[in-house]
């Protein structure tokens, strides 16, 4: 589970701790790709439930395809082993040290 978090960059715990904001943001994004198509407003609105509930998965870690058996979800995965996350932690090698423009040694 700890290479899965490292390999997909998960944001959001399971999909329902996706901010609205960053769904509604979303959600204005594919509409607009929907009518840029050229689909009824109708038919973009069920296109745009579905990508949305696609999107969320895609951003959590519960909703993600497994790293390693893709068919199925980590939130599966998890069920199997009767195990449960409750948080994650991902950080990254210089995340947050500032770079100098200048040289790297004392003049």
């Amino acid at each position: 589970l700890c290479m899965h978090v490292f390999a997909s960059t998960p944001q959001f715990l399971s999909p329902d701790d996706v901010p609205d904001d960053v769904v509604e943001k979303e959600k204005k994004l594919q509409i607009e790709i929907a009518m840029n198509e050229g689909k009824p407003a109708d038919i973009a609105e069920k296109m745009v439930t579905g990508r949305m509930k696609k999107y969320t998965g895609e951003v959590s870690l519960i909703g993600q395809p497994f790293v390693m058996d893709p068919k199925k979800s980590v939130g599966d995965v998890l069920k199997e082993a009767k195990s449960d996350v409750t948080a994650f932690l991902r950080l990254e090698v210089g995340q947050g040290i500032e770079k100098s423009d200048g040289p790297s040694f004392a003049e």
